[in-house]
Formats: structure tokens, C-alpha cells, sequence
């Protein structure tokens, strides 16, 4: 086992350059694909997630291994459902244990014919792909948003089109949001037509260029650590993200105004890129509370951050951390023992703290096969001096230079290996 041991500078100035958006590019290579497949999306996202999907498409070999990438089991399924070939279609031991009947269930009354290889209502799958008839299908607004995008983006392959009526309270709407634009942008015909209902309309995308904006979710971890530093002279400049994003992650920078961070859009003259600037400003809220329900990615990020800064918390709209790469909730709560936090949750999808401490341990994080535990644990070490971290390699699955930025920060990474 490898465990890095990471120790914070003095302070914090530093530009720092983005990874692309895993949502926007796995979006984008799907879509791509469904349009003909011969003009790759720019600026493609380099971790886990996005080069499975793209070995997928490439290769379509019998059996895909989608590794840990839910968001490609999802997207993948849904793809080999509407065209022509027989696949099976796996993952790691975790990803076995993460349901996807509903999205099965949702494709075969569509018309898919789908099986399943070992557990009812878990991958692998066996699909045997063709064009769907389509129509009318009712799905829970409460489930994930990735089983709602993936319907979405092969509705324009089926015979009728796609008319999907949301029930219940929806979840994630930025996310089947950003699902819409990015069909709109090529070419799809597809809207709200009711204030819970989406229609997709039999009409081929249209391939194009297309430049994928960096990502919202990764600049979290160096929210965080801007608020971390709280009393000294930081700044921090990432590049690539765009002001009007339609990335839901984006409301991260409302969440860190309220904890005393201040974001300003800028532009590079000479190369024309955008970024945002982060500095300290007057005042922090004394509590926070927030529904995560449209950004649950941001949750572990932000409950670390207000434990370090002593700021009591109630957070609600968590129920889909219990279903992710780890039971996150269950996550937080004992890596933050270590440290001295005592979080505790309730029905399933709340974390309330109200400053309860116990003696800290500082045993290494546990990262629970999660990249975000390891990311949003990392810059604990500017407020305790050092923290380590287990499996570090975790964050290949959406941020593979996230250790290599830290140190250009002036982080200190030290790494060891053990039992």
C-alpha cells in the first residue's frame, strides 16, 4: 500500500491549470459517437473515467471493463443498447455492487434486450444492441441524474423519440441540464416540455468541433484550501473555468463566498483563456447551512472544509453519497474521527455537526477507493501542518495530476509504501 505523507507551505500563490470536465467529456464522446465518431471532442478530459469510455468506443471489444467509472457504466449501457453489436459489459468489485436496475429496467421498456450475468439489478450486463422503438416512459426524478442523461442522450436514436416524464422530486437538475446543452449543441432537437417532462425527438446529431471547458468540480479542493488559509496572504489563479458555465459544480463559488472566498472571472489577453482568481474577502458565515441536492460532488469537499474552520453545519439532499464509489457518508464520518471532527448523519441524507470534537488519532486517510476522499482530505495538512493520505493513486479516476499541482503549489509530498 502506498501512503503519502503531505505537508503544507506557508502560504499559498500559485496558478494552477484544470482538468478538463469529466462530465462534459464523457457527455460529449457519447453524443460524438451516436453522430458518426470521427471528430474526437478538444481538450478531453486525461483521467479513469474519460479513457475507458474512449478504449470503449474505440475498440468495442465483447467484454468492456469499465474498471470504477459509474458515470461510464450509466452512459455505456444506454449507448450498446441503441446500437448494433452483443456486449458484456463489467467493472471492479465495487462497481458489481452498484444497482443500475432502474436504468435497465427503463431501456428495456424502450425495447432493449438486456441481461443480467450474475446479481438481478447489478453489472456485468449482457446487451444485445439495436434500434429501439422508443416513446413515452415514466422514470423517479429522485434517481441519479447519469441514469436520466444516459436515456436522454440515445433518445435521438430511437424510432419515436424519447418522451421522459420525471416523477417525484428531481435531483441533480444541473446535470440533465448540461445534458440538454450538450445535445442542443449538436444538433439534437430536445427540450422541456412540461415543468417534469423532457422530450427528445427522433433527429440525428450532427458532428462538429468541440472544445470541453475544465472543470468546476476539481476547483473545489483549491476553494478549499483558500479558505484554509485563512488570515494569511493567499491567492490562487485557476485557468479554465468559465464564467456561465452550464456545469452545476459551478455554484462552488457561491458556497466559498459564504465561507470568505472571493472569486473574479479573468481573461488572458494574449491567449484568450478564461480562469477565475481567488482571494481572501471580510467575513464568514458563523453556520452553514445547504441542500446538496444539485451538487452532491461538492458535499465531502465542503464538510471538510467547515470542521477545519470550526463552522457548525447542517447539509441535506446527500442520499446519493450512500450509492457513489464508497458509502460516503459512512466515509466522512470515520476519517473525520481521526482528526477529531464528530459528524453525524440522519436518514440517510444529512450530516449535521455542531463542533464536536474527541482526541485525534492522525492516522493515515483512508480513501475507500474514492477519489474525492483522498482530495478534499489532502489540505487538511494547512491546518494540521501534515496529513497522510493511503492509496493516493485514487485520484487518477478524475484529477491525475492533482498530487503533481499540489507540489507546484509548494506542497511537500513524501511517499511510502506498506502493508
Amino acid at each position: 500500500m502506498t501512503t503519502y505523507r503531505i505537508t503544507a507551505p506557508q502560504n499559498l500563490q500559485s496558478t494552477i491549470t484544470l482538468p478538463a470536465s469529466k462530465s462534459i467529456s464523457n457527455r460529449a464522446l457519447i453524443i460524438q459517437a451516436l453522430a458518426g465518431g470521427h471528430i474526437m471532442p478538444d481538450n478531453l478530459s486525461d483521467c479513469d473515467d474519460t479513457e475507458v469510455v474512449i478504449e470503449a468506443l474505440k475498440h468495442r471489444p465483447a467484454t468492456i471493463d469499465i474498471k470504477a467509472a459509474g458515470t461510464a457504466m450509466r452512459f455505456m449501457t444506454a449507448y450498446l443498447s441503441v446500437t448494433e453489436g452483443e456486449h458484456s459489459i463489467t467493472g471492479t468489485d465495487r462497481m458489481k455492487h452498484r444497482p443500475i436496475g432502474i436504468l435497465v429496467d427503463a431501456l428495456r421498456n424502450l425495447g432493449a434486450d438486456i441481461d443480467y450475468e450474475e446479481q438481478e439489478g447489478y453489472p456485468p450486463l449482457h446487451i444485445r444492441g439495436q434500434q429501439l422503438p422508443g416513446g413515452r416512459l415514466d422514470v423517479p426524478g429522485s434517481i441519479s441524474s447519469q441514469y436520466i442523461s444516459a436515456l436522454l442522450m440515445v433518445g435521438t436514436a430511437m424510432k419515436q423519440g424519447l418522451e421522459l416524464h420525471l416523477t417525484g422530486n428531481i435531483v441533480s437538475r444541473p446535470y440533465i441540464d448540461l445534458t440538454l446543452y450538450l445535445m442542443k449543441q449538436y444538433g439534437a432537437d430536445v427540450d422541456w416540455t412540461g415543468v417534469d417532462t423532457i422530450t427528445v425527438r427522433p433527429q440525428a446529431y450532427t458532428e462538429r468541433p468541440y472544445t470541453v471547458e475544465n472543470d468546476w468540480s476539481a476547483s473545489s479542493y483549491w476553494y478549499e484550501m483558500m479558505a484554509l488559509y485563512e488570515g494569511h496572504d493567499a491567492r490562487l489563479n485557476l485557468n479554465g473555468l468559465c464564467d456561465g458555465s452550464q456545469q452545476g459544480d459551478s455554484i462552488v463559488k457561491y458556497i466559498y463566498s459564504l465561507l470568505g472566498i472571493k472569486t473574479s472571472f479573468t481573461q488572458n489577453k494574449k491567449t484568450g483563456f478564461a480562469g477565475v482568481s481567488l482571494i481572501h474577502r471580510f467575513g464568514r458565515v458563523q453556520r452553514l447551512d445547504f441542500d446538496f441536492i444539485n451538487c452532491p460532488d461538492l458535499a465531502q469537499t465542503v464538510v471538510v472544509t467547515c470542521c477545519a474552520l470550526n463552522i457548525p453545519f447542517h447539509f441535506t439532499g446527500l442520499a446519493s453519497l450512500k450509492i457513489k464509489e464508497t458509502d460516503r457518508i459512512e466515509a466522512l464520518k470515520a476519517e473525520l474521527r481521526k482528526v477529531g471532527y464528530l459528524i453525524r448523519s440522519e436518514n440517510d441524507s444529512e450530516l449535521l455537526w455542531g463542533g464536536e470534537t474527541c482526541d485525534p488519532t492522525f492516522l493515515a486517510i483512508d480513501t475507500y477507493e474514492d477519489h474525492r476522499m483522498a482530495m478534499a482530505f489532502a489540505p487538511l495538512a494547512i491546518k494540521f501542518g501534515s496529513v497522510s493520505i493511503n492509496h493516493p493513486e485514487v485520484v487518477t479516476k478524475s484529477y491525475p495530476h492533482y498530487w503533481e499541482d499540489l507540489r507546484r503549489a509548494g506542497f511537500t509530498i513524501e511517499e511510502t509504501t506498506g502493508q
